[in-house]
């Protein structure tokens, strides 16, 4: 049998500037179909989506957003080197059309690396609202590409990129020139000179566009002076000429040569603008500026944005409270079939107790983390996360910091990983340093569960206002930790930082879905890994040894009730209710059997060895050992009271269990509640904490001081709480 003929392959690379809608046509084009990694030697999030589209596969990747293709980030150096190294047979430049002058500076860098490009002009809509009327052919002349319209929350356009991608690839689409930008006359020559050196290095030239290299060097950018050294053959040479006419140009112009070549990029995309917009009647008032008068308001700004946040925190608790009620009756089923076809020994204990007890004490959560990432995402995609760290800034003063960080620090209430190397974009390093010390104490997902588990139990209907009140503290705490640090271990000003604001959008439902699940798939494969495997290790820990001795006088005392509680049901002398007072004996004997085992488990004994730290906040042994598991992942706090409370209450939810056998009060469980916010995070967002401050001294002081301030905050709680009450 012949075989099937492989589909031929395009790879595309779509960039563009933060806010443009890169993400949301990326999302549009791909949908479903995408794989997250990591780009190669760095950390930061890689994503690729693969489309079959007339009898090709087109792989799309989607590159960091940037606003220029300089050497100042890690972002930037990855989308350049990407077009540079990779060469796709394709680049895809996302323009918000309503920003055409600072979106076309990055346009304009990306010509100058060559190769295939096409120029997408999102919001489409949005420009025709400011009454701005765009010639795509002038454009299209200029760049050197073909000029689409879209409107990619509305799908409005984006089909017509496969078809251009396909066009361009086999090389139908006239419109696809190389173009230069030319810099004048004095910076062409010495442009020229430095071009003519690097194409005397045949092995430089072979890697990198030559001009593009030239210019490069011209600017000093750091990454490609590094390209020189480590590839070129005879680097001094190119070196030398760069010194001389960076020099020379210095003294013409009596400024340095990377400012003036901005200024000639932003001559050329002027004289762009002028050839190709004109100005039409505005049909609307700028819904935006309007809407930020309220949102963005100097005494309303701050009070709306709490309101917003509790809002998300009742809907996350209150809305998911029905289906996670599904899940546990789901659980409670399988949990009885297994001990309906399993005989009562190990293997039954490991299903229910350990397994089931375990992960389905996690899985029952993942209505809640849907929904959180939800209610984020509608804040990312609406553009009001932006106005969140607008509102902010001020207050990030009060710490030596601006909105940039805590645009970060808003990015914990998902992943304190990302939120850390978010901080990249920090220039100032102890502005850097400071921002990811402070930064896991903003409850990251992985903590709702145990939030929800624990307030669902002792707060009831007020659940959603304690986890609110847990969120707050975390960001308070931020804050004065923050100031405290600034004033003692971080002394100085930080970086002045202009926040941009992008217009409101509506979210679409396909980018909300994907955001939502991609959290799903990441929380899935984390109680498919680390959740089960801590569960089966807790399991046994808290299963064996086994005292043999008692285990068969258990079984004795077990077989007497079982033989009068049958004659109770056959009908015998005995009364009904001494058969009801039987089956409770036989109930409270497994409850004692399996608090015995636990007690005297090795769990048992690490247990009562680390008692005496926690005793003084009013946790039990338990409520200790769970802590300690959480090291490892937030939701194994939750596992592993799963597996510690299994079968000491019969046919009742976890939370119900907790509350009536843990000796936790309302006031400890809050300041239990407390501790987990605050104390050490994650082993990933601790190694993280290493990769990104370089330094083990920074790393331990993280960890050092965040179980300080939890032990101390959480001993307040119980004590204070426990005057009041």
């Amino acid at each position: 049998m012949p075989k099937k003929a492989s589909k031929k392959k395009i790879v595309v690379g779509i960039g563009g500037n933060p806010n443009s809608g890169k993400t949301t046509i990326f999302n549009e084009l791909t949908g479903s179909r995408q794989k997250v990694g990591n780009w190669g030697g760095v950390t930061v999030e890689k994503i690729e989506g693969n489309v079959n589209y007339n009898g090709y596969s087109i792989v799309f990747v989607d590159l960091p957003g940037t606003y220029s293709l300089s050497a100042y980030s890690l972002e930037e150096i990855i989308a350049r080197n990407y077009i540079v190294d990779n060469k796709p047979d394709v680049v895809i430049d996302i323009i918000d059309a309503g920003s055409l002058e600072r979106n076309l500076y990055l346009a304009v860098q990306m010509i100058e690396l060559g190769g295939k490009f096409i120029f997408v002009l999102n919001m489409a809509d949005m420009a025709e609202k400011q009454g701005l009327v765009i010639d795509p052919e002038k454009i299209s002349a200029f760049l050197g590409g073909p000029v689409l319209f879209t409107v990619g929350n509305r799908g409005i356009g984006v089909q017509a990129i496969l078809e251009k991608v396909v066009e361009i690839y086999e090389e139908k689409e006239a419109k696809t020139r190389p173009i230069k930008v030319s810099y004048g006359a004095e910076l062409e020559e010495e442009i020229q000179k430095i071009q003519k050196k690097v194409n005397l290095d045949k092995q430089l030239r072979g890697i990198y566009p030559p001009r593009w290299l030239s210019v490069k060097l011209l600017e000093n950018d750091s990454d490609a002076n590094e390209k020189v050294k480590e590839a070129a053959s005879n680097p001094k040479q190119i070196e030398e000429q760069v010194s001389k006419s960076r020099q020379h140009l210095e003294g013409i112009f009596n400024e340095e040569p990377e400012a003036i070549i901005t200024n000639q990029r932003y001559g050329f995309i002027s004289g762009l603008l002028q050839e190709s917009i004109t100005l039409g009647e505005s049909k609307k008032g700028d819904l935006s500026q309007n809407v930020d008068k309220i949102l963005t308001n100097k005494f309303l700004g701050i009070p709306l944005l709490v309101f917003f946040i509790w809002l998300m925190f009742q809907i996350t608790f209150n809305v998911g409270s029905y289906p996670m009620s599904w899940i546990e009756q789901g659980i409670e089923w399988i949990s009885r079939g297994i001990s309906i076809i399993l005989p009562a020994g190990v293997l039954s204990s490991l299903l229910i107790d350990g397994i089931i007890g375990g992960v389905g004490g996690v899985v029952v959560f993942l209505p809640n983390i849907l929904l959180l990432f939800l209610m984020i995402s509608i804040f990312e995609d609406t553009g009001y996360m932006a106005r969140a760290a607008f509102v902010m800034d001020r207050v990030m003063h009060l710490i030596g910091l601006h909105g940039k960080s805590f645009i970060s620090m808003i990015m914990g209430f998902g992943c304190n990983v990302p939120a850390i190397m978010a901080t990249r974009t920090l220039e100032n390093e102890k502005d850097r340093i400071l921002t990811i010390l402070i930064n896991p104490l903003m409850s990251c997902s992985a903590r709702l569960p145990v939030y929800v588990l624990i307030a669902g139990a002792f707060f009831g209907r007020k659940a959603g206002n304690a986890i609110f009140l847990l969120y707050t503290l975390g960001v308070v705490l931020a804050i004065i930790i923050g100031r405290l640090f600034r004033k003692t271990l971080f002394r100085g000003e930080s970086e002045p930082f202009v926040m941009e604001l992008p217009p409101y959008r509506v979210p679409t439902l396909k980018s909300v879905i994907i955001h939502m699940w991609d959290r799903a798939v990441i929380f899935i494969r984390k109680m498919g890994t680390v959740i089960l495997l801590g569960s089966v290790l807790i399991w046994f820990l808290s299963s064996f040894p086994i005292d043999k001795e008692y285990d068969r006088e258990y079984k004795t005392r077990v077989q007497t009730i079982k033989q009068k509680y049958e004659a109770v049901s056959a009908g015998s002398s005995v009364s009904t209710e001494e058969g009801e007072r039987l089956s409770n004996q036989l109930k409270e004997l497994r409850r004692e059997k399996k608090q015995r085992d636990v007690y005297y488990s090795f769990i048992g004994r690490i247990g009562r060895g680390i008692e005496p730290f926690f005793k003084p906040l009013g946790f039990s042994w338990k409520e200790g050992v769970a802590l300690i598991t959480g090291f490892v992942a937030k939701e194994v706090v939750v596992s592993t009271l799963g597996v510690l409370y299994a079968g000491e209450a019969d046919e009742a939810e976890l939370g119900s269990v907790i509350k009536q056998r843990s000796g936790l009060t309302p006031v400890t469980a809050f300041a239990f509640l407390v501790f987990v916010l605050i104390y050490t995070p994650c082993l990933a967002t601790i190694a993280t904490i290493r990769q990104e401050t370089r330094s083990w001294k920074w790393t331990s002081f993280s960890i050092g001081y965040q179980i300080a301030l939890a032990w101390v905050l959480a001993f307040l709680i119980v004590r204070i709480g426990g005057i009041l009450v």
